[in-house]
């Protein structure tokens, strides 16, 4: 049986909703098409976040990840959209997706997108002796 691309992205029960964590997923492969010369774009993907009530499946948002090898995108939109299903899917506290895209043409491009949920603020940081 293969598997396929899917813009579906399962979800989960947090397993600890009344705490403030940290998820961080590398995702090392991504791979878009230049909208311009329709080469390839490669960049590593960093998702940061604190969930609500859901955290994403892995193997969901790597299928999910996959839909866009063959798709034409500018770095700027093609993170951004990620993030807003990203957002969509699980109503986080916060989350940031960095997408370092390898040099082309002598320029590294990263790009960052944020979203904090309304009235979420993070709780100091803890300054250890």
């Amino acid at each position: 049986m293969s598997t396929a691309p899917s813009r579906s992205l399962e979800t989960f029960p947090n397993p600890q909703p009344e705490r403030d964590y940290s998820i961080r997923i590398q995702i090392p492969e991504f791979t878009c098409l230049c909208p311009k010369t329709g080469q390839p774009d490669f960049a590593e993907l960093t998702l940061e976040y604190v969930p609500e009530a859901r955290c994403v499946e892995l193997k969901a948002l790597k299928l999910y990840v996959w839909t866009y090898r063959d798709q034409g995108a500018f770095h700027e939109a093609v993170t951004n959209q990620i993030l807003g299903d990203l957002v969509a899917a699980t109503e986080p506290r916060f989350m940031r997706l960095t997408a370092a895209f390898n040099v082309r043409g002598g320029i590294y491009t990263t790009v960052v997108a944020e979203h904090r949920a309304a009235g979420w603020r993070p709780a100091d940081p803890v300054q250890l002796p």
